[in-house]
């Protein structure tokens, strides 16, 4: 995410948004009510003799929308934003979709910028520096490509062997098992790391593969054991951070670990506060070390005031994305939790 303009007079901030995950954060970003500027397609209005209007090409436009609804949807590489048009050359009053990829500039006007706004475009800047992991976890008879977004673990490809049984297995089929995977890997691979994982052999027989077929890629790859495979797998490597330390500071590992700590707190009955009125409580009492909040609920009201007076208390916190595991165990506790610096009542 880059930024192209800013002007605290007009509340107004230019943002070209790279990549897909920087569409996830534009869609935390824009809220209900925001003012959206960008480049549209619209049919042109042109006055016509004949009595059946005909079919008009559509234009480019600048069109300004005040935004209805949001939509992102991690299969897609577009984000969607709606609502009604109250700037442009025609059209006034009536509804709009703006369609944005990477690469579409977007002005974003709010009434007020809040705390979580700059965080997220700070988040978005600072994950533009960072490489992005591919995983590779891979068993015997199968074989799971994912990468890792800002917003969780995108499944990219899977790759299976032999389903008929291993009956039928022979020294062909695993070389072929392994070339598909290579051949997959070159094709989306740029500059990221590599892990590959698994609980076999497998994965030793893969990397060793990989030197021979990707030099290039195998300078950047770790190999790692895990007692499942697939997507289990990646989970698991990520909750016991024995993936080095690119992995470690990964945005979505720092979000698993700290649900993790927050499960294992309230395991053993130790320091923590989960569901609105627990974790105000905890605020109250400047106890908060950590909050915690799914991006679905930033949104809610007084989560901004909540922010800011944990910060002021010298607590930190943590928007969790809604679009991976631990995202849905936060959920599962109302959207809010909050690690402690000493139990409370």
């Amino acid at each position: 995410m880059r930024i192209l303009h800013q002007d605290s007079n007009t509340n107004e901030i230019k943002l070209l948004p790279e990549n897909i995950d920087d569409l996830w954060h534009l869609s935390n970003l824009v809220d209900l009510g925001d003012m959206i500027f960008s480049l549209a397609y619209r049919r042109k209005e042109e006055k016509t003799d004949k009595l059946r209007a005909e079919r008009m090409e559509k234009v480019r436009m600048w069109l300004g929308i005040r935004t209805e609804k949001v939509e992102f949807h991690e299969s897609d590489d577009r984000l969607r934003i709606l609502g009604v048009i109250e700037s442009g050359p025609q059209d006034l009053g009536e509804h709009h979709t703006l369609m944005i990829a990477p690469g579409d500039d977007i002005t974003i006007i709010k009434t007020e910028w809040k705390i979580h706004h700059f965080d997220r475009i700070k988040r978005a800047i600072a994950s533009a520096e960072k490489p992005k992991i591919v995983f590779v976890a891979i068993e015997d008879t199968e074989a799971l490509i994912a990468a890792a977004r800002e917003y969780g673990i995108k499944e990219l490809a899977t790759i299976t062997r032999n389903p008929g049984g291993k009956m039928y297995e022979t020294k062909s089929d695993e070389k072929d098992f392994f070339d598909e995977i290579v051949a997959k890997l070159s094709s989306i691979m740029k500059d990221e790391p590599l892990v590959v994982l698994g609980p076999g052999f497998a994965k030793e027989a893969l990397a060793k593969r990989i030197r021979v077929k990707l030099p290039e890629v195998a300078k950047s790859m770790s190999v790692h054991s895990t007692g499942q495979c697939g997507m289990t797998g990646i989970h698991e490597l990520m909750k016991k951070g024995i993936g080095g330390k690119l992995l470690d500071e990964s945005r979505v590992t720092k979000e698993i670990m700290l649900v993790e700590e927050l499960f294992s707190e309230i395991g053993r009955e130790g320091m923590y506060a989960y569901g609105p009125e627990s974790v105000k409580n905890a605020m109250n009492a400047g106890a908060i070390r950590v909050l915690l909040i799914l991006d679905t609920k930033v949104r809610v009201e007084g989560t901004d005031a909540l922010i800011k007076s944990v910060e002021a208390a010298r607590g930190e916190f943590m928007i969790i994305s809604s679009l991976h595991e631990a995202g849905r165990r936060l959920d599962s506790l109302g959207g809010i939790a909050a690690l402690l610096r000493y139990r409370i009542a």
